[in-house]
């Protein structure tokens, strides 16, 4: 009888555990070291998140590019022979099935549209896929990488001043996040030996200031330095991943190291940690790509009235154009929405609404791509 492999949970828990004990982890990122894309799927274009991401990028791969291998096939690529592929897990949480009224035929809209109704599942159904990287096929085009055009650091800077968060700088050695005071405490910037060393340490510092009871509300109850700490230690180390990879800043690797023994315990005991983590570090990328995106410079309220006015009714048309999509395509943009109130809150109240006026026209945009692409839940990334 064949050897049950281990679960996806438990090789991605085993791989990271192998490169801790070697010295080092996948999230940390040497000054020297190239550049690491997000990967993404080449075929839907879609960026792949959680633990999907932390598998995908251990596997050593520059490009970013993943397919499955029927997509690789559709596309006219080859996979190369012996190669190997990476998993992934996808999860879906609803079932969606054709309304019916109580004779059996199929209930209609206004317009004739079959309505679909979605019922949430007791528990997901997990589903594994194996994809494989460009650099594994024949007949990929050569990746187009952009030209870098903008500077990585200025972002973060503008990040830390649209968060509001409060940074109290002081001589010596010390660099944390008081969850009590809600502030962030830093050496003087002229410590730091450069500034990508100082904006990469601010940047793991505001990935715990999410976790406040007002924002992602991760629980802090125990002391610095501790198991548990080490756990909110795993998620700001990954976060800080994703938005620095995001923005082309590397993350010193000689930091918070101190966590090391304490991971690989963790992910021992409980491989499924990992998942977890990964799960709540893509929320901190995502709230704080919030700011990023919607709040890089703050509108100056004396401009308003010189801006251009956005359509009435923006908000009702893409409160109405949600509806037409499957639930937890829904909820993803309701996120979106609750994350931008949240940026925009302590803004004048004309520049309050023009922000938010200019956030739903590219929601409104962004809702009909995806209708109009068909996409389904649980699809394939």
């Amino acid at each position: 009888m064949a050897e049950k492999k281990p679960a996806f949970h438990e090789q991605l828990a085993e791989k990271i555990i192998a490169q801790l004990q070697a010295g080092t982890a996948p999230w940390q990122r040497p000054w020297d070291a190239a550049p690491i894309n997000l990967p993404y799927n080449e075929s839907t274009g879609k960026s792949y998140r959680g633990s999907n991401v932390m598998n995908l990028m251990l596997a050593g791969y520059a490009d970013p590019r993943w397919l499955t291998f029927n997509q690789a096939k559709e596309r006219g690529y080859r996979i190369n022979k012996g190669e190997k592929g990476s998993l992934i897990q996808t999860f879906r949480f609803y079932e969606e099935k054709q309304l019916r009224d109580e004779t059996g035929k199929p209930v209609t809209d206004d317009k004739g549209n079959v309505i679909r109704e979605q019922t949430k599942l007791d528990k997901p159904i997990i589903r594994t896929f194996v994809v494989f990287n460009a650099q594994q096929m024949t007949g990929m085009p050569q990746l187009d990488r952009p030209e870098h055009q903008w500077n990585g650091v200025e972002q973060i800077d503008k990040m830390l001043a649209a968060s509001g968060a409060q940074l109290d700088h002081h001589p010596g050695n010390k660099a944390y996040y008081s969850p009590n005071q809600d502030k962030i405490v830093l050496p003087l910037r002229e410590q730091f030996a450069d500034a990508e060393r100082y904006y990469s340490t601010a940047l793991h510092e505001l990935g715990h200031w999410t976790g406040h009871e007002s924002r992602l509300n991760r629980p802090f109850i125990n002391a610095f330095g501790s198991e548990g700490y080490a756990r909110e230690e795993l998620r700001a180390e990954i976060g800080s991943l994703l938005v620095g990879q995001r923005l082309g800043i590397s993350h010193d690797p000689g930091q918070h190291m101190a966590y090391v023994d304490s991971w690989v315990k963790i992910l021992k005991e409980d491989p499924a940690e990992i998942v977890r983590a990964c799960q709540d570090a893509e929320k901190i990328q995502d709230y704080l790509s919030a700011y990023l995106e919607r709040a890089p410079d703050r509108v100056d309220p004396g401009q308003v009235q010189n801006m251009e006015k956005p359509e009435p009714g923006v908000q009702e048309l893409y409160q109405e154009q949600l509806q037409s999509l499957p639930l937890d395509q829904q909820q993803r943009f309701r996120t979106m929405e609750s994350m931008m109130q949240d940026v925009v809150k302590h803004l004048p109240v004309d520049a309050r609404e023009m922000a938010l006026a200019s956030f739903y026209q590219d929601q409104t945009r962004a809702v009909e791509q995806v209708s109009q692409q068909g996409q389904e839940v649980g699809a394939e990334r």
